[in-house]
């Protein structure tokens, strides 16, 4: 639904004349969508309604609605951040615990009790308490009689709230709590500002609750300035997925502080801190951390401060405190310059998120599609939006950034940001090819970025880095797999030369941290574990693999391995190439051809050789995350390797049908059946397209038709699980484009049916891709024929020329399956080798 979320929302035309009146209301208290923007879109829509060719999206944030995915374990949240921004400014919700928020990132819809507003979020993280969710603000209508960290339960400080009286756009959120506070914040980069209207005949008072990030903190501090109006502080935190106890060893430790800096326009009426139990009036200062313990071995620690402010009257004008605030990850003097840079001294909420909604509408135009239903494009567009709020800039506008070997750094020649957040395992199947497709020049910086915190980091490149923490959370080398796409889809601005050495390093020579089981399950410290044994066995052992899962860590090795014997190759390093492309065939040392009565699948082995006993198709013994038959199909450099094994394309093709569908023929894609597909995680999300290898494409059309209709949606449950950092998102953009990435290492792309008639993928600097499918509709979910710049062209994958040249792919679609159209042999995608 575009604008705005309710909790029912219209579809089709009426849904847009209902939401155009609810911007008008909108507008009467200063937030910004023009009259124009409105008169357009509505055009565009009715124009849909009478005919298939229809006007491009002129607008597509205004079909954004930040909601989706904030129930069903979706784990996004519906703060105020812009594309890649640094602050992410949303609530922090409770259970009635400061230690159980409800969700990963600290928002969960059925969650409707607040204790405050964080300055940092990450984007559909799984662990839970995923990290972040720095410096909690909230605005509270009492006296402060007892700590705020001691109310461990967050009966006193905190809010209710209704989401009838809760409204966000890109870069913009509003909410009124129970307590009478309505709060508005809006957001730049690294700054943003907030204004909290108090009611008639309370107190006002701001918390500023230091050590209570959600994983909790190691130390906080906090200053106030009364002179100068004006709170600064700073939380020493990290701790991402710490709360697992893993064998005794967990990721409970500081990695990064995060600064802020606080400006008011309006004088203090009163001052106070607090550290644990202990409450100080008048006081100026305090310090504190929490520590990384959960529930009654966390309760009651922690410091903050707050400020409050004379609001008597009954004009909202002087019951409105107005707060500027900038953050910084490496000083709090460079908070304040980030802060005086972005954010003007006249600025107001209304200002600051028009420039942040015109901002995000400029991003969402990398793609212009046309046709669809309201709900189609507010499924489509809020996933563009969610897939491009990371990577996430960390220097300042000075260039400045803390490394990750804790030391101040300054950005490279010709590198225009440094970036962070990097769900590698989950990132490298879809989005990270999103990001180099319609930001070149962005994943260029960001894979220099990655480089450069390998290099500060003893050469190891970790498998998921937050902010400057190599927190080692999941399995395989992503990174490897991810520089190595980057490279093929013609990202040049970044050493690949030196990348490239680094990753060769990586996985020829053993590291120490290959032998530790520290963090183990989850999140083992070895990025390439054990790699003298895999070397000489050619495959990750289940009983010495020091790893999540051997069979596993042996996929991901070989997906990581061919990916970059493709990148030696088109560095002309042939005998690398060779000798990754072979180590890119060690997936067949796990598969076991009898695993079941007729049947082989990937099977975890132990070192002497012998297969893990106890096996069944649903075990997740040897796995991370899923089973073997999730698992299994997850091959993707080595379809035709895959298919032979199992007996043949034709044997293949029949099997995945059972993984798509119940014995009695019905779908199963919802999740939940570990013999079945699981739209919620990674490892399988590319097995609907791979019908394309096996000789049978209508079904990959099929397939991901029914997905993208039955399992993605408008609403809070419109993801089927964690967005891992926009990768559910960017798998669903691909879908609708009908087009997905073949293979980590290569720029091809696997075809299926467009969602929408007309979408033109816009790129800095190159050629755009106009994608086209005139019959495009609910019942044509089927390709007859496409055209390559009007050229007739029979296969269902497109060579990497589209991705680096730009052009036309035009669609012909239909009602019936083509079971002839890209079914030939000379036709089928071509493997790594």
């Amino acid at each position: 639904m575009p604008g705005f979320r309710r909790l029912a929302p219209p579809s089709g035309e009426c849904a847009l004349r209902h939401s155009q009146r609810r911007f008008t209301a909108v507008l009467l208290v200063g937030t910004l969508i023009p009259g124009s923007l409105l008169t357009s879109q509505a055009s565009a829509t009715s124009a849909s309604a009478a005919s298939p060719r229809v006007a491009e999206v002129r607008h597509p944030a205004a079909y954004v609605d930040p909601f989706i995915g904030t129930a069903r374990n979706g784990t996004t949240w519906p703060g105020a951040t812009l594309p890649f921004g640094m602050i992410a400014w949303s609530p922090t919700s409770t259970k009635g615990d400061q230690t159980s928020t409800g969700a990963a990132n600290g928002y969960q819809y059925d969650v409707t009790r607040v204790r405050g507003f964080s300055l940092t979020h990450l984007n559909g993280a799984g662990c839970n308490p995923g990290a972040a969710g720095d410096v909690p603000i909230m605005p509270y209508t009492g006296e402060i009689t007892d700590s705020p960290s001691a109310d461990s339960a967050d009966r006193i400080y905190a809010s209710d709230f209704s989401h009838t009286q809760e409204e966000a756009r890109p870069g913009h959120y509003k909410v009124t709590l129970a307590s009478g506070v309505t709060t508005d914040l809006a957001v730049t980069q690294r700054a943003g500002v907030g204004e909290f209207v108090f009611p008639e005949g309370s107190p006002a008072k701001l918390l500023f609750r230091t050590s209570n990030s959600l994983n909790g903190s190691e130390d906080a501090d906090i200053r106030i300035d009364p002179g100068r109006r004006e709170v600064t502080g700073s939380v020493l935190t990290g701790a991402f997925c710490g709360r697992r106890a893993n064998g005794g060893v967990n990721n409970r430790k500081s990695y990064y502080r995060l600064h802020f800096v606080a400006r008011f326009d309006r004088a203090f009426s009163d001052t106070g801190t607090w550290r644990d139990a202990e409450v100080r009036h008048g006081a100026t200062e305090a310090s504190g951390g929490e520590g990384y313990a959960t529930g009654a071995d966390r309760a009651g620690r922690g410091s903050g401060g707050w400020v409050g402010f004379d609001t008597s009257g009954n004009d909202a004008a002087k019951r409105t405190v107005r707060m500027r605030l900038g953050i910084s990850y490496v000083s709090g003097t460079a908070a304040a310059e980030n802060l005086n840079a972005e954010v003007r001294h006249h600025d107001n909420v209304a200002s600051v998120a028009e420039r942040g909604y015109r901002t995000w509408d400029d991003q969402l135009r990398r793609i212009r599609i046309s046709g669809g239903t309201t709900e189609q494009r507010t499924a489509f567009y809020t996933a563009l939006y969610h897939a491009l709020m990371q990577p996430n800039v960390m220097n300042d506008v000075n260039g400045r950034y803390m490394g990750m070997d804790g030391r101040e750094h300054r950005l490279a020649k010709g590198q225009r940001a440094q970036y962070s957040n990097f769900s590698g395992w989950d990132q490298y199947r879809a989005q990270i090819q999103l990001l180099a497709l319609l930001e070149p020049r962005l994943a260029g910086d960001f894979a220099q970025s990655l480089y450069h915190y390998a290099q500060q980091n003893d050469g190891v490149w970790d498998r998921w880095v937050h902010v400057t923490g190599a927190t080692h959370v999941m399995t395989g080398d992503p990174s490897a797999a991810t520089l190595a796409t980057f490279y093929a889809m013609g990202v040049r601005n970044f050493d690949a030369e030196g990348a490239f050495a680094s990753f060769v390093r990586q996985a020829t020579v053993p590291h120490p941290d290959g032998l530790s089981d520290a963090g183990c399950p989850g999140q083992c410290v070895g990025v390439r574990p054990n790699l003298a044994q895999y070397l000489d066995s050619h495959y990750a052992a289940q009983d010495v693999c020091h790893c999540w899962g051997g069979a596993a860590e042996t996929l991901e090795a070989s997906v990581a391995d061919s990916a970059l014997a493709q990148w030696a190759g088109l560095l002309g390093r042939q005998e690398l190439h060779e000798r990754f492309s072979e180590r890119g065939t060690y997936w067949k040392n796990v598969f076991n051809p009898s695993a079941t009565p007729g049947e082989g699948y990937i099977q975890a082995r132990s070192l002497d050789g012998s297969w893990v006993p106890g096996f069944t198709p649903a075990t997740g013994t040897g796995f991370a995350q899923g089973s073997s038959a999730t698992y299994t199909w997850m091959v993707p450099q080595d379809v035709s390797g895959l298919a032979s094994a199992m007996g043949g394309r034709q044997t293949a093709a029949a099997r995945l049908d059972g993984f798509f569908h119940k014995p009695d023929g019905s779908w199963s894609l919802a999740g939940g059946d570990p013999l079945r597909y699981d739209p919620t995680n990674e490892p399988g999300i590319h097995a609907p397209w791979l019908y394309n290898a096996f000789g049978q494409p209508w079904k990959t059309q099929e397939t991901v038709r029914e997905i993208v209709n039955t399992v993605y949606g408008p609403g809070p449950s419109g993801l089927p699980g964690n967005d891992d950092l926009g990768t559910l998102s960017a798998w669903y953009v691909f879908a609708a484009l009908g087009m997905y990435p073949q293979t980590p290492g290569r720029a091809e792309m696997l075809l299926s049916a467009p969602l929408f008639p007309r979408a033109v993928l816009h790129r800095d600097g190159r050629r755009p891709i106009i994608v086209t499918a005139p019959e495009a509709s609910a019942a044509n979910r089927y390709v007859n024929g496409v055209t390559i710049d009007g050229r007739d062209h029979d296969q269902a994958w497109v060579s990497g020329s589209l991705v680096a040249h730009g052009g036309s792919i035009a669609f012909r679609l239909g009602a019936s399956p083509n079971t002839r159209w890209g079914t030939d042999e000379r036709a089928l995608p071509v493997d790594f080798r």
